[in-house]
């Protein structure tokens, strides 16, 4: 496919070509467009809004339609995963997990929901008890909160509790001391807990006047002593307390025996402190409300997660049954009416236990396996990468989460941003999205300078690990963006067997438009090779003369040829023999000599003409201006000015010169006169220099 983008960003127009099913690497220089590209394809999919904020600048509130973002090619595309700078930053690598939704990643997949599905099936009578029953939800909920009003303790029964705050010194809304009688209506009162912080806060206002601070009328002192009264006797705490608890038994009177509701009248309606059979009474009352509220619990929530670490499913079922006659504080109709009907559905689910457990036992199988290649995968990558971590899959509370290690202990890393250098989180957090993309199955998968930051084993290893194992990017839709060059000698050259057919191609920009140029396996050759291709071409002899120096640079040849080379294109009309210690000039039986080698290579060699040439500006310049490539436009541009200022800037002048001796990072690379390596910023400070120049000539 190929996909056309207008006025993203610093692109006015980008034809993208899109191969389904392959690698698809870019090969930029920096300033290129590489993100922009990404962004704007990422964009059209999320729609016009988003696509608009990659407006150009220099369109300001332009509104016609030529002057918007707008990509087109796209429309296929329905879903992409990005990974860039955005996706690094907001990857965090969590305390208790290494990436988010471990199991939704790793875990999960089609073949583990359909067995989860069978498993579910046979638990399916028992759990629709549950299923949209309000009572046995309100059941569940009563109990649940009755059981957390008996606080922490180890006998059962805590004074820090809300059951004690509440009744433990008797119920003061039924027992009102005489001389508060007047407030019967206020305690009483389904809003008491509000009256009584109101009025609470209202004795603070007592002594300001002789008036009372809640009806501005007379106030006796004995009034006073009465409206003090009601702080001393009650607290909106306790009362709020014992509100709660009132209601709560309430609601579940029906599930209670008749003895039980009986003694828990008396209880909760005493005027004096709880006594020590009380307590243990309501301990009683305790134990069984936490069995039973505990039993149904997990017969509402019963799954895959309930067997999983038996080894006997029967058992574990049987477990599950509840035995109301040793329940005695709940024993009434209504809870044995309950229990009966869960307990005759647990005994038809007992009678189906062999199916259950082949099929847990399966399921258990099955995520250990997947456990196991996954680790195994990610572990022999860090472990070949030469990073010292390592991950584990852990089961914490029936939730899988992967867990970052390192090899000098069994711990966990609690603070992966703080042990892990930039490149290591990096490279987790590389490998992690493509599993999950893998997960999502993306349309397309985009790769945004991926690998830039790291040394030439790990790239490789991130290159094996994202292309060629059984579960990676393999077969799927990838466009790799890059400013390194490695990866396209890896994969489109020296492994080129090892990899799918991937496309390659360099991205050149020039005044806004990205232009693709395709990268095969020939294209990718040695300096030595960029050098005689280059000087077989039909160019100029000073050209020749650049490619040849460089020749002789690579093969490490610094005989005649290279001394005269050497001296043309420091423009000497009188040529030196420069070596470690010596400076001297040449002779003329090694001028004779160097000649007739050079002449191999540039036919018809004339040292003293082509020196006249090179000290001339103007003919120099005319040379740079005819010369089809930026890398020739840099070299001769460094001839002209060897004996001025390069350039007001020093960041061009390091640019220029740095250019004009060997700067071979690769062995292989691409002939930068057929692939415009230099970036065109360097070339357009270049030009206008030139411009200046050419003007000053001819004023």
């Amino acid at each position: 496919m190929e996909i056309l983008i207008q006025n993203c960003n610093c692109i006015d127009e980008a034809k993208i070509q899109l191969i389904e099913g392959k690698i698809n690497i870019k090969y930029a220089m920096n300033g290129t467009g590489k993100s922009t590209i990404a962004k704007a394809i990422e964009s059209s999919i999320k729609g016009e809004s988003a696509l608009a904020t990659l407006k150009p600048f220099k369109h300001g509130d332009k509104t016609e339609k030529q002057y918007l973002p707008i990509v087109t090619g796209a429309e296929s595309i329905k879903t992409v995963a990005i990974f860039n700078e955005e996706y690094i930053k907001q990857f965090t690598f969590k305390p208790d997990e290494i990436i988010n939704n471990s199991f939704e990643v790793f875990i999960r997949n089609k073949e583990y929901d359909e067995r989860m599905e069978a498993i579910e099936a046979s638990v399916k009578e028992i759990k629709e008890t549950f299923s949209n029953n309000e009572e046995l939800d309100s059941v569940i909920r009563d109990l649940g909160e009755l059981k957390g009003t008996f606080g922490k303790s180890a006998n059962g029964y805590s004074k820090a509790g809300a059951l004690h705050k509440g009744i433990g010194n008797g119920n003061k809304l039924e027992n009102i001391p005489a001389a508060l009688e007047p407030y019967k209506a206020y305690l009483r009162n389904a809003n008491n807990v509000s009256w009584l912080q109101w009025q609470l806060k209202g004795k603070d206002y007592l002594d300001i006047a002789d008036n009372c601070p809640y009806c501005v009328t007379p106030t006796e002192e004995k009034k006073k002593e009465t409206i003090l009264s009601v702080a001393k006797e009650y607290d909106s705490k306790m009362i709020e307390h014992l509100n709660k608890i009132l209601q709560i038994i309430g609601n579940l009177s029906k599930y209670f025996s008749d003895e039980t509701n009986e003694k828990l009248r008396k209880i909760t309606t005493n005027n004096s402190t709880i006594s020590t059979e009380e307590i243990s009474y309501l301990t009683e009352i305790g134990g069984n409300v936490t069995i039973l509220e505990e039993k149904l619990t997990s017969l509402k929530y019963i799954s895959f997660h309930s067997f999983k670490d038996v080894d006997k499913v029967i058992e574990k079922l049987t477990e599950y049954e509840i035995k109301i006659e040793y329940l005695a504080k709940l024993d009434s109709s209504h809870t044995r009416k309950i229990v009966d009907s869960i307990n005759e559905k647990l005994k038809a689910l007992i009678n189906k236990a062999t199916d259950i457990q082949k099929a847990v036992g399966i399921q258990k199988s099955n995520i250990q396996k997947t456990i196991q290649a996954y680790k195994k995968e990610i572990n022999s990558f860090l472990q070949y990468s030469g990073y010292k971590y390592f991950v584990d899959i852990e089961d914490e509370n029936n939730v899988y989460k992967m867990k970052l290690k390192h090899i000098d202990s069994t711990n966990a890393v609690q603070k992966g941003d703080q042990y892990l250098s930039f490149g290591e989180r990096n490279a987790f957090s590389l490998v992690l999205f493509m599993y999950d993309s893998l997960k999502n199955n993306p349309d397309l998968i985009i790769l945004d300078d991926p690998i830039s930051s790291f040394d030439r084993n790990k790239k490789y290893a991130i290159l094996e690990t994202l292309f060629r194992r059984e579960k990676s990017f393999k077969n799927k839709t990838v466009l790799m963006l890059t400013h390194d060059f490695e990866p396209v000698i890896d994969v489109i050259h020296t492994l080129s067997g090892k990899f799918q057919e991937p496309i390659a191609s360099f991205l050149t920009s020039s005044s806004g438009k990205v232009v693709e140029i395709p990268i095969t396996k020939q294209d990718i050759i040695t300096f030595n090779e960029v050098c005689s291709v280059n000087l077989a071409a039909g160019c100029d002899d000073i050209v020749k003369a650049i490619y040849l120096r460089r020749r002789y640079e690579v093969n490490g040849e610094k005989g005649n040829g290279y001394q005269l080379i050497s001296n043309l294109l420091h423009k000497r009309a009188v040529p030196l023999w420069i070596g470690t210690g010596i400076e001297r000039d040449m002779t003329a039986q090694e001028i004779s000599a160097a000649v007739s080698e050079i002449e191999v290579a540039i036919d018809g060699f004339n040292y003293d003409a082509l020196c006249n040439r090179v000290n001339d500006d103007a003919q120099m310049i005319g040379v740079y201006t005819s010369a089809t490539n930026n890398y020739e436009k840099l070299q001769i541009y460094r001839i002209i000015y060897m004996d001025k200022s390069l350039h007001e800037s020093d960041i061009i002048s390091k640019f220029i010169k740095e250019s004009f001796h060997i700067e071979n990072d690769y062995l292989m690379q691409l002939n930068p006169a057929k692939y415009p390596t230099t970036p065109n910023y360097i070339i357009e400070e270049c030009d206008k220099m030139i411009s200046v120049a050419t003007v000053a000539k001819a004023a």
